[in-house]
C-alpha cells in the first residue's frame, strides 16, 4: 500500500531580533535602525543572508521581520549581525551609519534559545550601552502520523500469498502525509508487490487524515478498469484502518532548545606506538606552529561541540602512559594531573593541558579504551537516573592504533548504548584500524562475547588521514553527523520530552501538498 507525499527540506531556523539602547546618529531624533545578518563563508568573506525592516525613530527596536537560515549541527556557522541607521533609499550599506555589530555562532543561539550580546563598533570598542537579543525557533511541524492497516478479501496475491494481510505499523511525518492539513485529499493505492518493480494495481480509494482518524475506518478498494468493464463489480477488497494517531516527534533542536546540555569529554592516546614526542616522526611531535594531528582533530570536533555546553568546562584524560610521580601505567589520568578536578576551560584549556602533559609522561601501552568509556558512562548513568532529557555525553577518543582490550571495549560500548552517550573515535596516523571499524557497527548491531547486543549504534570511527587535505571543518562534519540522531533516538526510546517546555511551533513556509 502506498501513500503519495512530499519531500522534506533541511531544518530551517527562524531568528527574531531586538535591540536595546542604540546610539543616536540622527541630529534631533532617534536613529532609524535595520538589522542585517551575514554568515561567514570562509576566507574572511561574509555573505548577506537577509535583513529586517527599518524601524523609524527607535533606540530599542523589536524587528517584526524574522530572518531564516539553514541549521547544521556538525559545522560552526559563524554569524554577524550589523545594525545600521538607514536614512536613504539605497540598498548599499556604505552610505549608512553603523550603530554596532555582534558576532556569534548559530550553535550558541540555539543552545541558549535566546542570546543577548553587547553591540561593538569595532573589536574592543562598545557601541555605548547597545545590545542585541536574538532568539531562535525551528521552522518545522514535528507531528507524526502512526498507522496500522489491514485488508480483507483482496484480489490476487499479496504479502506472501495472504489475501487478508495486516501490514506492519508505520509512521510518516504529518508534513509528508498531508502538508499538515487534515482535510487534504489523499490517494491510497493498494498493489501486488513484484520484486522487479512491476507492481500490479489491486485498487484505489480516496480519503483524508480526518476520515482516517475515525477508527476503525473502512474503505473499499476500487480498480478503475474493472469497475468500467463489469457492471456486477463491487470492489477488489476492503482496507481497514485500525490505528491512526497523530503524535509529536521531537527533533534534536527541540531537545537542545529545551535545555539539554551536551557534555564533551576527551581521551588522548599516549601509547608508545605514537613515537617519542621529541622526534619529528612522532604523532605527538609539536611542529614549529605548535600543532599536530591530535590537536587539529581536537580543535575540529571541539569547536563545534563546545557551543552546546553552558559552562564550557570539559574533562580531559590521557591513557596508555606511565604517569608521575610513581610511573604506574594509567588508562585514565587527568590531562591536567588533577584527578579530583580534571576539567579544562574550553577547547583551548584542553590544548594547553595536553601541551603541558606531553613532556611529563612516558609513552607506554597497551591501548585500552574501556576504562575511559566506563568513566564517562558512570556520569551518563547518573544523569539517566534523573529521568529527564537534560544531559547527553559525547566522548572523543583520539588514538593512533588498534585497540588492545577488544572484548572489554565491546562490553563497555554495549553497556553505554543504554545510556545518554555517544563515542567518537578519530584514528590518527597510518595504522591498521580494522578493529575500530567493527566498533562502528555500521554492518549490524555490536555484540558482546556472550551475545548481548547494543541498544543502538553509538560509535562513529573516522581515520584522520582521510581528511588530511580537506578543509578543517570536513572532519567534524563526518564524525558529528550521527550525534543528533543518536541523541534523539535515546530520549525517544526513554519516552522523555524536552527538559523545558517549548513555545508553540512557528508557522513554517506555506507548502502545497500533492495528493
Amino acid at each position: 500500500m502506498k501513500m503519495t507525499h512530499m519531500a522534506r527540506c533541511v531544518t530551517l531556523v527562524q531568528l527574531s531580533i531586538s535591540c536595546g539602547h542604540l546610539i543616536d546618529k540622527d541630529i534631533g531624533s532617534k536613529s532609524d535602525p535595520l538589522c542585517v545578518l551575514f554568515q561567514d563563508v570562509g576566507g574572511g568573506n561574509w555573505a548577506e543572508l537577509g535583513r529586517t525592516e527599518r524601524v523609524r525613530n527607535c533606540s530599542s527596536p523589536e524587528f517584526s521581520k524574522t530572518l531564516k537560515l539553514e541549521y547544521h549541527f556538525e559545522t560552526v556557522q559563524k554569524l554577524r549581525f550589523g545594525i545600521y541607521d538607514i536614512d536613504n533609499k539605497t540598498p548599499e550599506l556604505g552610505d549608512d551609519d553603523f550603530l554596532g555589530g555582534a558576532e556569534c555562532s548559530l550553535g550558541q543561539i540555539v543552545s541558549s534559545r535566546t542570546l543577548t550580546l553587547p553591540l561593538m563598533l569595532k573589536p574592543g570598542k562598545p557601541a555605548g550601552r547597545g545590545t542585541i537579543t536574538v532568539s531562535a525557533q525551528e521552522l518545522k511541524d514535528s507531528r507524526v502520523v502512526t498507522m496500522e492497516v489491514e485488508a480483507r478479501n483482496l484480489d490476487k496475491k499479496v504479502i506472501k500469498n495472504n489475501l487478508n494481510p495486516t501490514w506492519k505499523r508505520f509512521s510518516v511525518p504529518l508534513q509528508h502525509f498531508c502538508g499538515g492539513d487534515p482535510s487534504t485529499p489523499i490517494q491510497v493505492r493498494c498493489s501486488d508487490y513484484d520484486s522487479d518493480g512491476s507492481h500490479d494495481l489491486i485498487g484505489i480509494f480516496h480519503t483524508s487524515l480526518a476520515q482516517l482518524q475515525a477508527v476503525p475506518a473502512e474503505f473499499e478498494c476500487i480498480h478503475p478498469e474493472k469497475q468500467q468493464k463489469k457492471k456486477s463489480y463491487k470492489n477488489s477488497g476492503t482496507i481497514c484502518v485500525k490505528i491512526c494517531q497523530v503524535e509529536t516527534e521531537y527533533s534534536f533542536l527541540d531537545y537542545v532548545m529545551g535545555g539539554c546540555q551536551i557534555n564533551f569529554t576527551v581521551g588522548v592516546d599516549f601509547t608508545g606506538s605514537n613515537g617519542d614526542p621529541s622526534s619529528p616522526n612522532s604523532l605527538h611531535y609539536l611542529s614549529p606552529t605548535g600543532v599536530n594531528e591530535y590537536l587539529t582533530a581536537l580543535w575540529s570536533v571541539g569547536s563545534v561541540v563546545q557551543d552546546y555546553d553552558s559552562d564550557k568546562l570539559f574533562p580531559a584524560f590521557g591513557f596508555g602512559a606511565q604517569v608521575p610521580p610513581d610511573w604506574q601505567v594509567s588508562h585514565e589520568f587527568a590531562l591536567n594531573f588533577n584527578p579530583s578536578n580534571p576539567y579544562c576551560a574550553g577547547i583551548q584549556g584542553i590544548v594547553d593541558a595536553y601541551r603541558q602533559a606531553l613532556p611529563q609522561v612516558r609513552l607506554y601501552g597497551p591501548t585500552n579504551f574501556a576504562p575511559i568509556i566506563n568513566h564517562v558512562a558512570r556520569f551518563a548513568a547518573q544523569a539517566a537516573h534523573q529521568r529527564t532529557a537534560s544531559q547527553y555525553f559525547v566522548l572523543l577518543l583520539l588514538t593512533d592504533g588498534a585497540v588492545t582490550d577488544v572484548e572489554a571495549t565491546r562490553e563497555a560500548v554495549v553497556r553505554a548504548s543504554y545510556l545518554p552517550m555517544s563515542v567518537i573515535i578519530v584514528g590518527v596516523g597510518g595504522a591498521d584500524f580494522e578493529a575500530m571499524e567493527q566498533l562502528d557497527a555500521d554492518g549490524g548491531p555490536l555484540c558482546t562475547r556472550s551475545g548481548e547486543a547494543a541498544a543502538r549504534d553509538i560509535v562513529q570511527f573516522v581515520p584522520y588521514r582521510r581528511f588530511q587535505n580537506a578543509p578543517r571543518e570536513a572532519l567534524a562534519q563526518t564524525v558529528l553527523a550521527e550525534v543528533p540522531a543518536q541523541l534523539v533516538s535515546y530520549f525517544k526510546a526513554q519516552g522523555w520530552a524536552p527538559f523545558k517546555p517549548l513555545p508553540p511551533p512557528a508557522k513554517g513556509p506555506a507548502q502545497s501538498p500533492q495528493a
